[in-house]
């Protein structure tokens, strides 16, 4: 029996993917073996891995990441997709009030981007099958072994920044990525080429040097990494005087970004409106938090990673490096 329609192309998949709420979608296809960028994107990946800047990291060196085939054996395209997140209110200069990266202002940004990569894949499997095609995908966001930053630079999404972060000309680098992984053959976008040029404000605004070079960020210096992925009882004393009141991640190289300060604006997104008590979090308060006003607090926000004894130690630490 014949098909009835003709299997997903780029451009309906694109236009899909923007009509489900995604601000930015691309192309990005995957070749038999890896192409030049991503034997690139894959050195890096290993040299950083080999310095030990992932710090206790440990998922970063899954093989998969360094393979999208062994993700999705099969795989022959991936769709990149984007959310803007910003909300322009400052961070309080009280010192009273703890500071948290604006990702995390409001819902939780898996969450969001995971409702609508489900309705993308669903999509796109039926309209595959319609037309006669059986197609296998994975989605993610941030929840799996795959360079999404690098693939989406070459969906043509933007770039991958000095900073480690990735910059969009829409949007700056206020975006979350997510990705579908598909065996179905695509045609790609061009890539993005990169525009940080021989800007290095980002590096130079670090408080802790976590950014040595270009491209290259340490874990082990950065704000972000200590104040939501360590785990120990109490944080390095070479990352404490630096805390400025930082508990929940860090947004110092994104702020001074000049492609931030000119492109950012307002996400049109309600699930990324802050919640009132993220924007300047009382540090009595999260010095204090118990396991019940945490749970309570931080339900459906990505704020969860953080367990209620790292709050404590965030915030406490904080208010000892407070100025007299």
């Amino acid at each position: 029996m014949a098909a009835s329609a003709t299997p997903p192309d780029r451009q309906s998949v694109i236009d899909y993917a923007l009509g489900l709420g995604f601000h930015l979608a691309g192309i990005a296809s995957v070749p038999e073996s890896p192409s030049d960028p991503e034997a690139r994107a894959v050195a890096h990946l290993q040299t950083w891995l080999k310095q030990g800047h992932q710090a206790d990291m440990a998922w970063m060196a899954n093989p998969k990441r360094q393979d999208i085939r062994q993700v999705l054996p099969g795989a022959r395209s991936l769709i990149c997709v984007a959310l803007n997140y910003y909300t322009p209110q400052p961070h309080s200069p009280d010192p009273r009030h703890g500071k948290i990266a604006r990702y995390a202002w409001g819902r939780d940004y898996h969450r969001v981007l995971h409702k609508r990569l489900k309705a993308l894949a669903g999509w796109l499997t039926a309209a595959a099958l319609e037309a006669g095609q059986v197609i296998q995908v994975r989605y993610y966001a941030d929840t799996g072994p795959v360079q999404d930053k690098a693939w989406a630079q070459q969906a043509g999404l933007g770039w991958v920044a000095k900073n480690g972060n990735f910059i969009t000309r829409q949007y700056g680098s206020w975006v979350v990525l997510g990705e579908l992984v598909t065996t179905l053959a695509l045609a790609p976008d061009p890539p993005h080429a990169a525009h940080c040029g021989t800007c290095t404000r980002c590096l130079e605004a670090c408080p802790t040097g976590a950014i040595p070079q270009p491209y290259v960020v340490d874990a082990n210096r950065c704000l972000a990494y200590h104040t939501i992925e360590n785990r120990a009882e109490t944080l390095p004393p070479e990352i404490v005087p630096h805390l400025n009141n930082w508990v929940a991640g860090c947004d110092i190289c994104q702020d001074v970004c000049p492609w931030n300060q000119r492109f950012a604006q307002p996400t049109t997104l309600e699930e990324f409106q802050p919640y009132p008590e993220n924007v300047a979090p009382n540090l009595v308060d999260l010095a204090t938090l118990s396991e019940a006003e945490w749970d309570d607090r931080f339900r459906a926000s990505a704020l969860r990673r953080i367990k209620p004894a790292m709050w404590r130690r965030n915030a406490q630490a904080a208010q000892a490096n407070q100025p007299d």
